[in-house]
């Protein structure tokens, strides 16, 4: 890269395959304005009931909590809604030209990539497994040599990385000639976290490469995808970024295929809304995307904030913060909704779901002290701020929910009492807007339900074989439906925790995530729950004895924390995750028509491999070409207008 660091590319030079996005401010307007016109509809119903006897101050502060969980209701619904007819009429959310009249783009490949994976003690074997069937299946399309393989280890763990060591001297073997495009490299010092792995990977060889794909510890990925990506990057050279939506795989417990089966029903749907929307200023997750290495290198270099925790030191969730400095600098981002063979693997139990979250809550957080920076692209901002919005409404929530309760209590008592001052001549009748409260539960229950329907149909419309039929979409998004308002309550508990610690300056240990299915004994799930159950009791017993109405609308809420801990357990079960399975419940594309990158990744998994009689040396590197990348001070660019 003898021209690094150079601004993007001049749009009047690209290819002629490359990405046109026509009406990019027009579809922002619609959306925001769309947005902004049913919450606006939402809080002013809201007003109407509350402010019918009189609006005192407990109402005042519940009607703002809920005008920010209906807002980011709304948002979330027509996001839904732009990407499920995008889908149904088969249009390319960018582009917006029908993807049956877009060719297939089978130029040679002229760049260099690096793929990269970096790891942190994770389990050997699962991490080898998935960057043996990622590379096997590059190799099968004859495309391979324009490529190498780096696994970057910041593994602490000295008997994990021995094992890596070993595993490594057993995959080079297995890989003969094709070994020379592999490297293995350990920082003994993981200073910077991933941020720094990735960091010294561009210092030391990054300059050999024009863009550089990385993947996540769980990660696999078809080479048809990766050479894709690349085709992508090459045609678009104000691309700095492009995003692919990671699908859930190899699940087997029932929590686990529940998360499966959502994501995969609905992601690619929501995906095709949120690039219709963002174009080219898109978000980046940190893993299964492709980034160009001149400009990730300069711009990427990620300083620490000032001040304490939770807005200053080092920036944990780094992805968005990079994706947001690449779009500053002038460089596009997009994410592509419907290139498929990009996977990964989640949290098999609610717990370990949760304490991947813990981690995302910090990270996320900080966010919100980045919003003032300065030239930041609008889109960007608003990834900062729906990205902590995620989870602090899970706090908004439950204080919605218990400030609502307190509200419901109070009037339960006072509903008798029509002479509430001293020399009062008429009594004032309480006013119940029973037509406005069910406009209002109906609006409510459109937006949260509205989305999953929509995914429903377009799946049964263009992809119900490979769910295995139409019958069994419908079963597994019952199902799913039903479980997702049971645990939706516990996992508000969770988040909204998790963003008190977060803001009392509670640090988090970003250590390794389980990933491989177990079954939860009773005594975890039992002190991981036994506070929210208890008070889930105390709860409804106050709400039933003093306003047993309103205890009917909290009942969901009441149930899925007073059975959180049988429900943890339970979801936890591997026998629970077969028997679905068996049902036809959570069925899924990779399991009736498996891609042969994730049959390659199964069959990896199951070989057993000898110790090596003399633990494996620290294998060679490339030559370093060294390129220093600066830390870049977050209010150093000038405003990028397109």
């Amino acid at each position: 890269m003898t021209d690094s660091f150079r601004a993007p590319a001049d749009l009047s030079q690209a290819p002629a395959d490359a990405f046109r996005i026509p009406g990019k401010a027009l579809r922002r307007y619609v959306y925001t304005l769309l947005s902004l016109i049913t919450a606006a509809c939402g809080i002013y119903i809201m007003f109407d009931i509350l402010s019918a006897n009189e609006l005192k101050p407990l109402e005042t502060v519940i009607m703002v909590l809920f005008g920010i969980s209906f807002t980011w209701l709304s948002l979330a619904f027509w996001s839904g809604v732009f990407g499920f007819i995008l889908q149904m009429l088969k249009i390319d959310p960018l582009s917006l030209k029908s993807i049956k009249t877009m060719g297939l783009d089978d130029s040679p490949i002229t760049t260099r990539t690096a793929v990269v994976m970096p790891v942190y003690n994770e389990d050997t074997q699962r991490v080898i497994a998935g960057f043996e069937a990622t590379l096997r299946s590059l190799e099968a399309t004859g495309q391979i040599d324009k490529f190498d393989f780096f696994l970057l280890s910041d593994t602490t763990n000295l008997t994990i990385a021995q094992a890596e060591r070993d595993a490594w001297q057993q995959l080079q073997e297995r890989l003969g000639a094709l070994g020379a495009q592999t490297f293995y490299r350990r920082r003994e010092k993981n200073i910077g976290r991933k941020v720094g792995n990735l960091a010294e990977f561009c210092q030391r060889w990054g300059a050999n490469y024009e863009q550089m794909i990385v993947l996540d510890a769980d990660s696999v990925m078809a080479g048809a995808c990766l050479l894709k990506m690349v085709r992508a990057m090459q045609a678009n050279p104000r691309c700095g970024l492009i995003q692919t939506v990671p699908i859930p795989v190899r699940q087997t417990t029932f929590f686990g295929r529940f998360v499966q089966f959502a994501a995969v029903l609905y992601s690619p749907m929501l995906a095709t809304g949120l690039a219709f929307w963002q174009t080219d200023a898109a978000n980046y997750w940190g893993h299964n995307a492709i980034i160009r290495l001149r400009a990730f290198i300069d711009h990427c270099g990620l300083p620490s904030l000032p001040g304490r925790a939770p807005f200053g030191g080092d920036i944990l969730s780094h992805d968005f913060v990079e994706a947001a400095m690449l779009r500053r600098a002038g460089w596009d981002v997009f994410l592509l909704a419907d290139l498929e063979g990009s996977y990964e693997e989640v949290p098999c139990n609610i717990i370990d779901y949760a304490k991947r979250d813990r981690r995302w809550v910090q990270g996320n957080i900080q966010h919100l002290g980045l919003l003032g920076t300065k030239n930041l692209h609008p889109i960007s901002r608003l990834h900062f701020l729906l990205g902590a919005v995620a989870y602090i409404t899970s706090l908004v929530w439950m204080l919605l929910l218990v400030l609502s309760t307190a509200d419901a209590v109070v009037r339960a008592i006072n509903a008798n009492v029509y002479f509430t001052e001293m020399h009062q001549l008429y009594p004032t009748w309480p006013i119940a807007k029973t037509e406005l409260i069910i406009a209002l539960i109906l609006l409510t229950t459109l937006l949260l339900m509205g989305p999953k329907l929509l995914g429903v149909l377009v799946t049964i419309t263009h992809r119900r074989k490979q769910f295995g039929g139409t019958r069994a979409i419908i079963k597994g998004a019952l199902v799913e439906t039903i479980f997702a308002v049971l645990i939706a309550p516990i996992m508000m508990i969770y988040h909204a925790y998790f963003v008190i610690s977060v803001l009392l300056g509670f640090k988090v240990n970003w250590d390794s995530q389980e990933r491989e299915g177990r079954l939860l004994p009773w005594k975890e799930c039992i002190a991981r729950t036994s506070k929210m159950t208890i008070a889930a009791i105390l709860w409804g017993y106050v709400t039933y004895v003093y306003a047993p109405i309103f205890f009917w609308w909290l009942l969901p809420v009441i149930t899925g924390l007073v059975l959180s801990a049988p429900m943890v357990r339970y979801s936890s079960s591997l026998d629970w995750g077969r028997s679905a399975r068996l049902r036809k419940i959570f069925l899924t594309p990779s399991e009736t028509q498996e891609d042969p990158v994730l049959t390659e990744l199964t069959k990896l998994l199951q070989e057993e491999h000898k110790p090596l009689a003399v633990p494996a040396p620290i294998p060679a590197l490339p030559a370093d070409n060294w390129v220093a990348m600066p830390h870049r001070d977050m209010d150093d660019y000038q405003t990028v207008t397109r």
